[in-house]
């Protein structure tokens, strides 16, 4: 597909954290770009104030009258959108050019030097910190991520177009669309057991997507996973890896062994093995593409994260709130491992609104064992995102399988009461549904209490 001669964009779920990103791409290309979305939130209020606008009610009528020509008009779509949708139906039956978010983004990156980020976690961290640090050295790019930058406060990172960083999504095989000339795999866990069945498919299209890197390219693996590339690890002996971890001010101070030299004494600021996982890759990806490793190790430095990502809500001598996006029980003990670390000796409270019934049902017990782990446990009922209820899956029976005594089923209405009672000296907020929005709530009401 020539995109020089599609003059209209329509975006069917503009306000997707990936959807959003591509469409912000677009609209720096000077295309017309329009779309639809469920509901109002901070995303879409942000692309329209780029002037792209956005309806909200599914009706053909509501179209602008430039998107009605097919010859003209792409129309992109995620596919968390349902199968009856009214926009997308007329679409796919009157000749428009209909695309998936993950074959636009293979279409926009085939011409570029492309680094793709798979993994079931990690992916827009690695991302992120990956974007960051090819800018940071003046390396002409663009980078499309799954969150918001805190160094960019954006899911875009637009500084040219020779190469591009994209994080390559195994959710319904999308990441088979794109061709990267360098790749990496920060994990392999079971997830979106609802589109693979087992685990074994979701291993078998990681081996299918090491297949779509160019000739020559390079895959970067995750020491101990069941694929050859180049390695890394922390404390072990990797290709890349990290020694000598120290901790100081809150900021990790450490060593990184690369196959040439070791880097001695890099700052790294975001808590978290995981975290040190992702920097580590990120950074072996951008020393093999070939940049000064004295300018990268001062880019790190200077990272600030990803929004709902351990993202400090606030942080007192006396009191925590984090807020972070964990929505798999590997995830969970990730963040319990870095919470653990920072503060061990403070009371934790985690919050958890689980996503997706399928998920919760598939790793319950996987999920009551990393919950348990906090001191104090509050549940919020399911986020149902792209599905209908499964008769039996609800938050009351996962909250009865965790083993600690000190748990709760809580309601949105009383969340934060219930928080102000629970005096924990450490509140998280985790999951990926709609609990995002209640943050800047709590934020609040916490600070005043505080106060």
């Amino acid at each position: 597909m020539n995109l020089n001669n599609i003059h209209n964009i329509y975006f069917v779920g503009i306000g997707g954290i990936g959807m959003s990103a591509i469409a912000r791409f677009f609209k720096s290309q000077n295309k017309h770009v329009a779309g639809y979305d469920k509901t109002k939130t901070d995303i879409t209020d942000a692309l329209s104030q780029m002037q792209i606008d956005i309806v909200f009610e599914d009706s053909v009528d509501n179209l602008d009258v430039k998107f009605l020509n097919p010859e003209t008009t792409l129309v992109v779509y995620t596919p968390a959108i349902p199968k009856d949708h009214k926009q997308l139906t007329y679409f796919k039956n009157s000749n428009y050019k209909v695309l998936k978010r993950s074959e636009i983004l293979g279409i926009i990156t085939e011409n570029t030097f492309c680094l793709a980020v798979a993994g079931t976690h990690g992916k827009t961290t690695t991302t992120s910190i990956l974007g960051h640090l090819l800018k940071s050295c003046n390396v002409e790019l663009t980078a499309f991520l799954g969150g918001i930058s805190e160094n960019y406060n954006s899911n875009l990172i637009l500084n040219g177009s020779e190469v591009s960083v994209v994080e390559a999504d195994e959710f319904d095989r999308s990441f088979l669309t794109l061709s990267p000339d360098m790749a990496a795999i920060t994990s392999m866990d079971a997830d979106h057991l609802d589109i693979y069945g087992d685990a074994s498919q979701l291993v078998q299209s990681f081996k299918d997507f090491t297949k779509k890197l160019k000739p020559n390219g390079k895959l970067f693996v995750k020491n101990g996973l069941p694929i050859e590339g180049i390695t890394y690890g922390i404390e072990d002996d990797a290709d890349y890896s990290i020694q000598n971890i120290k901790i100081e001010n809150g900021t990790y101070v450490l060593d990184v062994k690369t196959p040439n030299t070791t880097l001695k004494n890099i700052e790294f600021n975001l808590p978290g093995r995981h975290n040190l996982s992702n920097a580590l890759v990120a950074l072996a990806m951008s020393v093999e593409y070939g940049l000064p490793t004295n300018q990268l190790a001062k880019a790190l430095a200077t990272y600030k994260g990803v929004k709902r990502r351990f993202t400090y809500q606030i942080k007192t001598e006396n009191f925590v709130f984090i807020d972070d996006y964990a929505h798999h029980p590997e995830e969970i003990n990730a963040v319990h491992q870095a919470v653990r670390e920072m503060y061990p000796e403070k009371k934790v409270l985690a919050v958890f609104q689980p996503h997706l019934f399928s998920r919760t049902q598939d790793f319950a017990a996987e999920f009551a064992k990393s919950l348990s782990q906090f001191d104090q446990i509050m549940l919020l009922d399911i986020y149902p995102a792209r599905e209908l209820p499964i008769e039996g899956v609800t938050s009351s029976w996962l909250l009865s399988l965790i083993e600690n005594e000190n748990k709760e089923l809580v309601s949105k209405v009383d969340l934060i009461s219930k928080i102000k009672q629970s005096n924990a000296d450490v509140v998280l907020t985790i999951g990926a549904g709609d609990i995002g929005a209640e943050v800047s709530k709590i934020k609040q009401a916490l600070l005043v209490h505080e106060n």
